[in-house]
């Protein structure tokens, strides 16, 4: 028998008892579908993370802070630290932030660039903004998130800052655009924005900027500004009018700008150095690490739970064939008789496990692409509207593929057992079986 004349014969035998094989199929379904969509699910949420770390920061740049050798635990007194700054202000939105940590100086900054592996060092300048408006209308408070390299923020209009510029320029946030009178996001790029600081003896100052873009909201600050390094500086030396000069350089954190692009190996090196120095280096996606953990873990125990119907559904399959394979004792000893090797009878009867895995899989994949399609569409209008970009429920080729070969594997080799019963059937026997 041609190897086409045996697909086509087992594909016929699959449905020789349709009632029998659906069940199976739908055995099968049930596991298949559950691991599309927890894996569409894993998918969606960590393509979003790691969507966000691009918008929020680059991975060859490195987030430093002074090591706090003085730290008490949790709950214990702390003792006086007057090197000690306040770190609120520093990237408003960026998660891992603290309450102080130990400033770091130009000093520091000089050591950590002779570091191996670094680039350069340029500190991240607390700024507090007062309030923000436009062409003299209400005004409302806002934050503000300096732009650093790598940077890829997340736009509905406009463009990202110019951080290589000495115009001074901003994106404001969408939940900043009717507010400040413009009606909508493409409204509002190329706008002038006005944002207040005050010094030290509560001085306002006011700073022009222009608006050259409309960030997405993520997981940043509803009300945080992006702005380029020029504007940054302007605030940042408005906030300190009358501050003495030798008071300025204590930064809360810095930025350490690898070479481009650097190895997960080299970056690990890097933090090594960072730390031997008494330094601690940190990027975006170490912590937005805990996330993704998260995330897997969920996904991981779903996915345990599929694999389970899975293995019902193996039973069924090998309850399937082996009464297939009783029911048609006197056909496999005539096939036997008939000069058919054993080789190709058991590869009749796995190939027919095996389109019983691929029918339940396909299925399966089929119906979760849809059901998680519109769910996922739905959520996004409701409970996570305020999530632009996220697709909680997404789906990938290859692991929907994957998931298909798995299924047809463990198929295949719940046929097995029935499969090597019928190879080794005597002819003679069977031809005599009632």
């Amino acid at each position: 028998m041609k190897t086409t004349d045996l697909v086509a014969t087992a594909a016929a035998n699959t449905f020789r008892s349709k009632t029998r094989t659906i069940l199976t199929v739908l055995a099968i379904f049930v596991g298949a579908f559950t691991l599309t969509l927890t894996n569409g699910l894993g998918t969606g949420i960590n393509r979003f993370i790691d969507d966000t770390v691009s918008s929020i920061g680059s991975a060859d740049v490195l987030t430093v802070t002074k090591t706090d050798t003085g730290a008490a635990a949790s709950g214990e007194p702390q003792k006086y630290d007057p090197e000690a700054v306040s770190s609120a202000n520093t990237n408003p939105g960026r998660p891992g932030a603290t309450a102080t940590v130990s400033a770091l100086t130009d000093a520091d900054l000089r050591e950590i660039a002779t570091l191996p592996g670094i680039e350069s060092v340029t500190p991240t300048k607390a700024v507090s903004i007062d309030y923000v408006q436009v062409d003299g209308g209400e005004r409302y408070v806002a934050s503000a998130g300096s732009l650093i390299g790598g940077q890829t923020p997340q736009l509905t209009a406009g463009e990202a800052p110019d951080a290589s510029t000495d115009a001074l320029q901003t994106a404001i946030p969408e939940s900043l655009v009717t507010p400040l009178g413009f009606a909508d996001a493409a409204d509002a790029v190329g706008a002038t924005l006005t944002v207040a600081v005050s010094d030290p003896v509560r001085t306002p100052h006011l700073v022009d900027a222009t608006i050259t873009g409309v960030t997405e909201g993520a997981f940043a600050s509803a009300t945080s500004l992006t702005t380029n390094p020029a504007l940054e500086d302007a605030l940042f030396t408005a906030q300190n009018t009358g501050v003495p000069a030798d008071e300025l350089d204590r930064y809360a954190s810095a930025n350490a700008f690898l070479a481009s692009p650097a190895t997960t190996q080299q970056v690990d090196d890097v933090k090594a150095a960072l730390t031997d120095a008494g330094y601690s280096g940190q990027s975006v996606s170490d912590q937005l690490g805990t996330f993704k953990a998260v995330i897997d873990g969920i996904v991981l125990v779903l996915n345990a739970f599929a694999v389970i119907a899975l293995l019902a559904a193996s039973f069924g399959i090998v309850n399937t064939l082996l009464m297939s394979v009783q029911e048609r004792t006197r056909e496999i000893g005539l096939m036997k008789a008939m000069g058919m090797g054993s080789g190709r009878v058991f590869s009749l009867f796995s190939l027919e496990a095996v389109m019983l895995g691929l029918l339940g899989s396909v299925i399966g994949a089929v119906v979760a692409i849809g059901v998680g399609t519109a769910v996922s569409a739905q959520l996004g209008q409701t409970l996570f509207s305020d999530l632009p970009g996220l697709q909680l429920i997404a789906f990938d080729p290859v692991s929907i593929l994957t998931t298909t070969v798995a299924i047809m594997a463990i198929a295949f080799l719940a046929g097995s057992l029935p499969a090597v019963r019928a190879a080794r059937a005597d002819p003679v026997e069977s031809l005599r079986y009632e």
